[in-house]
């Protein structure tokens, strides 16, 4: 996914020595066939590599995306193909995307593709393009999705096949994305039911007569449709499939916490009942600004009715938005329990962005609890900088890694921040000094706290970093023939095999990049 102009996009490096040392003998590329179970349907490794090769960073295996708005994830020159293709207008006061006739006050979106000034335009409104540093990035980041937001429901699977291509030229092998199910819907059935304050009541009145059920079977008849135009859009089923199509991927049904309490239970109740009921739902997740006044009022009750919901759907995964939040943002004593009470009342397994940690009471604890429990904290660099101006040594990366508490990289919406993964890696690197074994940890972290199901090969200690475990402790990870035994764990654990893909991939990573630590390479 291009960077594009994007002031926060680096230059690319020359290839500094202590990334590259340590470099462990992995063996060969596992064989398709033992990646494919993982897959919602067989598919092939990636036709070629990640562009830019022989830069560090592209070439570099880079674990899966585990937080990830898809209508944010797209380019926002795709929006505009898809908008132009749609015959969609967009104003020309506030620059937003509508239904046609283009009537006074408005252009064809296709304008957007033949001039390039105008085009320029949507691309600063739809994104981050160009945004000044003093600027409220908070305001115009959140304001994008409104902009855009009559493009993105139209072609979800083209959309999902545009961001796992980018994902797979990346080296990631795996995503996890957010949308939100059968919401129209969701809306009508909570809406006439109403706000129960007995929650258990209230999940019976949803479920009387098939009400909620029939959300569930619309959300996988619309999953099954948004299937059949991704394996479209990316060639899946000819003899020349995109990068997509080596791309496992599940989805996190988002919950819009800025709603009534009716329509946030609902949107609960069905990501979390949609997760029982088929496999490539896995979790639900809070979204809209964490700092709008209704989710500010009702953050406690949110977190109430995911304790409660947990207790009839117990397989389901919770992933929460909780301490995206800076002083001034938000009154101080907001500031001093959202990521406590994800944790613990709303029984994250995940929390996103993390940011306002040191402002929780009792901050060293709650990391503590975090780490017995393994609850890893998704860490997306440039929106936190874009959206909360926090980076550098403001940021409570580094804190977490010393407090053991787990963290992945993630992207969050790279095409409104107008990044892609490697961005982030690289940013890690640069702003935390981090070798290449610790930026192997963070990609095998992203596997291993994934919602794929099956036991992982790591023993996921954040300290001493990930040593094998298990039935494939003593195997070569990543080898082309693996022992009966690690064979049948395989066989059993989807996770497993997206991450002995990954292990074969940092052998070749590690054979290409072992030149630039000879004397006299740089």
């Amino acid at each position: 996914m291009p960077a594009c102009g994007d002031p926060l996009h680096h230059h690319v490096p020359v290839i500094p020595s202590h990334l590259i040392g340590a470099l462990s003998a992995l063996a060969l590329l596992a064989p398709a066939s033992a990646y494919a179970a993982s897959a919602p349907s067989p598919v092939p490794p990636p036709a070629h590599g990640p562009g830019r090769a022989g830069d560090f960073f592209a070439d570099l295996p880079k674990g899966g995306d585990l937080h990830n708005h898809l209508s944010g994830a797209v380019t926002t020159e795709f929006l505009i193909e898809l908008a132009a293709g749609d015959g969609l207008c967009i104003t020309t006061d506030t620059t937003t995307a509508v239904p046609p006739p283009c009537g006074a006050g408005t252009r064809p979106a296709g304008d957007a593709v033949t001039d390039a000034a105008f085009r320029q335009q949507v691309i600063r409104a739809w994104s981050m393009q160009d945004f000044p540093a003093d600027g409220n990035g908070h305001d115009h980041f959140f304001a994008t999705f409104g902009k855009f937001g009559e493009v993105t429901w139209r072609h979800p699977g083209r959309m999902l096949a545009e961001v796992a291509g980018s994902a797979a030229r990346q080296n990631q092998f795996y995503l996890e994305t957010m949308i939100s199910p059968a919401s129209g819907q969701a809306r009508a059935l909570a809406d006439r039911v109403g706000y129960d304050a007995d929650l258990d009541r209230m999940h019976d009145e949803l479920l009387a007569d098939g009400g909620l059920d029939a959300v569930v079977r619309q959300a996988r008849t619309d999953a099954d449709s948004t299937d059949v135009e991704f394996r479209s859009a990316a060639h899946c089923d000819t003899p020349r499939p995109d990068d997509a199509c080596s791309l496992p991927y599940r989805w996190i049904s988002q919950v819009a916490r800025a709603g009534t309490p009716e329509r946030v239970f609902t949107q609960m109740a069905l990501g979390m009942r949609l997760a029982e009921r088929d496999p490539r739902f896995v979790a639900v997740n809070l979204v809209q600004p964490e700092d709008d006044p209704v989710a500010l009022r009702d953050y406690r009750l949110h977190m109430r009715m995911l304790n409660y919901l947990k207790t009839q759907y117990p397989k389901a995964h919770i992933t929460l938005h909780a301490g995206e939040l800076v002083p001034g943002l938000v009154k101080p004593e907001d500031l001093t329990f959202h990521i406590r009470e994800a944790a613990q009342t709303g029984r994250a397994e995940r929390i996103g962005h993390g940011v306002s940690v040191l402002h929780e009471d009792r901050w060293e604890s709650l990391m503590r609890y975090m780490a017995e429990r393994r609850i890893a904290v998704e860490v997306p660099f440039h929106s936190n900088e874009q959206i909360l101006r926090v980076s550098g040594d403001a940021h409570p990366f580094a804190t977490y890694r010393r407090h053991g508490v787990p963290v992945v990289l993630a992207t969050d919406d790279p095409g409104v921040s107008r990044i892609e993964i490697t961005d982030e890696y690289r940013r890690a690197a640069e702003m935390y000094g981090l070798g290449y074994p610790e930026l192997r940890d963070l990609a095998r972290a992203s596997l291993e706290h994934s919602f794929l199901p099956g036991r992982g090969l790591w023993n996921r200690d954040v300290r001493t970093g990930y040593r094998p475990t298990g039935a494939c402790a003593k195997d070569r990870q990543g080898a082309e023939r693996p022992s009966e035994r690690c064979a049948r764990f395989l066989k059993a654990s989807p996770k497993a095999q997206v991450e002995w893909r990954q292990e074969a991939a940092f052998h070749r990573f590690e054979t290409e990049h072992a030149r630039a630590t000879r004397p006299g390479s740089h």
